[in-house]
């Protein structure tokens, strides 16, 4: 049995933060500013590191958002729109209807499976539609503010299911 020392774990856990960070497309939001940054663990299983950023760096006062999330484990494109699904049915604030179908076949369409180490990020247009990209480039594109609105919301709403997550993206510390 291997023995790891709290170092090597935390350099460890640093390394592969650092790789899921940089297979990001380079150019997508490059000129919004962090607003905060968070991780999100499911019982004891890392999923992914979050990123929030605005054109302002802050979450009170802005134009436009991105959302980076960087994979730290795999899993299939499929999983990522039923989550998604699943998320916007359980919140309070957003009644999921046709329209909610049709974005979630596009997304079905557009999203790669993702690895860990991967990465996706949706950046908010000046006109308040979707554009996702990943390491390769863009993905694709959703022509709506309300998805904008709905999908962001699921990381963003005081509705959110990881509340304390939810306040490290958004810079607030309760």
């Amino acid at each position: 049995m291997v023995k790891l020392s709290l170092p090597v774990i935390t350099l460890l856990t640093a390394l592969t933060s650092t790789v899921a960070a940089a297979n990001c497309n380079p150019d997508a939001g490059k000129d919004l500013e962090t607003v905060g940054k968070t991780r999100l663990t499911v019982w004891f299983w890392d999923v992914y590191d979050a990123e929030l950023l605005t054109d302002t760096g802050n979450y009170e006062d802005y134009e436009r958002r991105a959302l980076r999330l960087s994979y730290l484990r795999e899993i299939e494109a499929t999983e990522l729109v039923e989550t998604t699904r699943e998320e916007w049915q359980r919140m309070d604030d957003i009644t999921v209807t046709a329209k909610h179908d049709e974005w979630l076949k596009r997304l079905n369409q557009m999203w790669p499976d993702v690895q860990e180490g991967d990465c996706l990020m949706l950046v908010e247009t000046e006109q308040g539609h979707s554009e996702f990209f990943n390491a390769e480039g863009k993905l694709g594109t959703i022509e709506s503010s309300e998805f904008t609105d709905d999908f962001l919301a699921i990381w963003l709403s005081p509705d959110s299911k990881f509340k304390s997550e939810r306040n490290e993206l958004i810079g607030v510390s309760k």
